[in-house]
């Protein structure tokens, strides 16, 4: 039994981390998605933040976020505990007792590359116009105490938790977390240069490399496997193997009917096939599905997904018409299509059920957009949020970086 055991443990601790460079991997797809989406001349800026974000988070989740988000202690409550991972004893040597199935320092991974996708969120919505310290100071924020707080609250056995609350992998615990504090910087930065006119009149931007922005997609969409997959946990025995592939499958359905219903539903408002809607719709899927993707079949993940795909479309035209600037449309992706996400879990799962969904939806969005609200506040006050208006129109790039993505097409000779 005990060489039994060991294997088990081996091979479910082996799982996670694969699993977790999967999701490491998502890092490179949004880096990707979003340098395809902006101007070339903010192409640097964003791949900077995305490098920067991810090491933020990793140090700011070993610094003090994983153990306020694991504590250990204090179930079913409000207010975590706080602590670091540096200097415990985080190995297992008796794996006989049933109590461990993995490493913890397995488990520590595979959620850091977590709050780092929560944050790369932010930085797609942001994109353009704000300055590159001031996001990489929200981020230490973020990832070290915001985040960690409203995850404690369900996957730390917190009040959330308690009440009910089904989250499986982080419809709401990690995409809707991102968009709301990515609304909260949005709202106070506004919107870039010339893209609203003043009779009313919305200006396309398009992104400079459309190529990269699909790559980006394929990237998350390859990564989501493991970021669902991932959240059973485990992979020994019957039941847990079962469970993992159902979630495969249902993870890649999901994102196939976003891409189908965004192309319909853009083919019927525009009269033409829209990649950008598609491949928002691909990523609208993976959120939908995101909050529980074991208990529907196949067929309806497929549906599930559909219908997330349809919402980003018409989610990103309400929010261009009420002024909020978001480049990517990542609040729509990960925010709006977050909540349908959790709404649609007690179609499927008994143990759920709207209430607890809708309050657990209320608790992360009021939290995660008001602490971040605070936040970028106090940054806008003390070293401002917006680059200048001649820095806007050069780029990023040169301003914020000192050198540019493509210098061979915009630098004179």
């Amino acid at each position: 039994m005990e060489d039994i055991a060991q294997l088990s443990y081996a091979l479910d601790t082996f799982y996670f981390l694969i699993c977790g460079a999967l999701v490491m991997w998502m890092a490179a797809g949004f880096a990707m998605l979003e340098a395809g989406l902006v101007r070339s001349k903010n192409t640097v800026e964003i791949l900077t933040k995305n490098i920067a974000l991810f090491a933020i988070a990793c140090t700011m989740y070993l610094l003090c976020g994983y153990q306020i988000m694991y504590p250990g202690a204090n179930e079913g409550g409000i207010m975590p505990l706080f602590g670091t991972l540096i200097g415990t004893d985080n190995t297992v040597d008796d794996v006989t007792s049933g109590d461990a199935y993995y490493s913890l320092l397995s488990d520590f991974f595979f959620q850091v590359v977590f709050v780092a996708t929560a944050m790369s969120i932010v930085s797609g919505a942001v994109a353009e116009r704000m300055k590159l310290w001031a996001f990489l100071v929200f981020a230490v924020f973020m990832t070290g105490f915001i985040y960690p707080v409203q995850g404690f609250w369900k996957w730390g056995s917190g009040f959330l938790n308690a009440a009910g609350f089904q989250d499986f992998a982080g419809s709401g615990v990690v995409h809707m977390a991102g968009a709301s504090a990515a609304l909260a910087g949005v709202l106070l930065l506004g919107a870039r240069k010339g893209k609203y006119g003043s009779n009313g009149e919305i200006n396309a931007m398009p992104g400079a490399n459309l190529p990269m922005a699909t790559l980006g997609t394929f990237i998350l969409w390859l990564g989501w496997f493991g970021f669902n997959g991932g959240s059973q946990l485990q992979i020994t025995g019957v039941e847990n193997a079962n469970a993992v592939a159902q979630i495969f499958v249902n993870t890649n359905a999901a994102a196939a009917g976003g891409v189908i219903a965004a192309l319909i539903v853009a083919r019927l408002l525009f009269g033409k096939a829209d990649l950008t809607m598609a491949l928002n719709g691909a990523l609208a899927g993976l959120v939908a599905i995101t909050a529980e993707p074991l208990t529907p079949s196949a067929l309806g993940s497929t549906l599930i997904g559909a219908v997330g795909g349809s919402i980003v479309v018409f989610s990103i035209l309400a929010l261009d018409k009420l002024k909020i600037d978001d480049p990517v449309g990542a609040i729509s992706v990960h925010g709006v299509v977050g909540i349908w996400g959790l709404l649609a879990v007690p179609l499927t799962n008994s143990d759920a059920t709207f209430g607890a969904q809708l309050l657990g939806a209320g608790v992360i969005f009021a939290w995660v957009f008001g602490a971040s609200l605070i936040v970028w506040g106090v940054i806008k006050a003390i070293m401002g949020l917006r680059i200048s208006e001649e820095e806007e129109y050069e780029g990023a790039d040169l301003t914020e970086c000192g050198m540019e993505a493509y210098p061979e097409f915009t630098s004179k000779p």
